[in-house]
């Protein structure tokens, strides 16, 4: 997929896969061409990837068709802009917990490349766009996908102003941070997680904007909430999943070779 035709996806409803990729060897996108990926999700807030070498993963996904999704480390529309410069086709936007912060991300990836007074004027409401100037902002951004990070409280209780933001293409939710600003860390199973996922989730499709949470450890409790209505599939990471595999492996070994845990190789060792 190209960014308008994710962008397009995530709002009729229509479900999309990706996964988290921060490995940087040139290697990785021959291993994902095969998959079947809609996007995949490139993370610059939790991991340490450089400005050129993010710019050559988003055109190397790109020309396999597979639209590259870029977050960015905090809600700054000159980060948003500087992703989408180096080849992205969309951002995602981090602990966003206020309309005021979707707005002003809302210019950099939707009305690029407008700036300064003008833009502020124009997201504000108080002073319109030439008709040939905003059917030129229009088109240029089409290919722009706005994904906001919904993982706090605070950013529930402020969901329904969020979502009122024009341009919005779909919400992600954060579980971890999620669940620890709900007190309840890491306690995924929980009735009180569960039930802000799916609010999050009800909420979002109301408005036909797309929802998912980046979930890696129950691929049946994502199914359960995509059956609630996520349809922004962002299952697991390649670490996550080479690290999940490989325990399978291991246990698999050492039940046929007559080991415990613990034999044959160290716990905290990994070569």
């Amino acid at each position: 997929m190209n960014g308008r035709e994710l962008g397009q996806a995530l709002r009729d409803g229509r479900r999309v896969y990706g996964t988290l990729i921060v490995s940087t060897s040139p290697r990785w996108c021959d291993a994902v061409r095969d998959l079947g990926l809609d996007l995949v999700f490139l993370d610059t807030e939790h991991t340490a990837i450089d400005r050129a070498t993010l710019s050559w993963m988003c055109q190397a996904y790109r020309a396999m068709d597979v639209a590259p999704l870029v977050r960015i480390p905090s809600p700054d529309p000159y980060q948003a802009c500087m992703v989408l410069d180096g080849g992205a086709c969309g951002v995602v936007v981090p602990y966003v917990e206020s309309a005021e912060q979707v707005r002003a991300i809302r210019g950099a990836v939707k009305l690029r490349p407008l700036k300064g007074r003008r833009l502020t004027d124009a997201l504000s409401g108080s002073a319109r766009l030439e008709p040939e100037l905003a059917d030129y902002l229009e088109a240029r951004s089409a290919g722009s996908v706005l994904v906001i990070n919904i993982e706090s409280v605070p950013a529930m209780q402020a969901l329904d102003e969020i979502l009122a933001v024009p341009g919005i293409d779909a919400v992600l939710i954060g579980p971890h941070d999620l669940s620890v600003s709900l007190g309840i860390p890491e306690q995924y199973t929980h009735p009180r997680f569960d039930e802000a996922v799916r609010t999050i989730l009800r909420k979002a499709r109301e408005k036909d904007i797309g929802a998912g949470i980046h979930f890696s450890t129950g691929i049946e409790q994502e199914i359960a909430w995509a059956r609630a209505g996520a349809n922004l599939i962002m299952h697991g990471g390649d670490i996550t999943l080479f690290r999940d595999a490989f325990r399978a492996d291991r246990e698999r070994f050492r039940s046929a070779l007559g080991e415990t845990a613990g034999e044959g190789e160290r716990e905290d060792l990994v070569v």
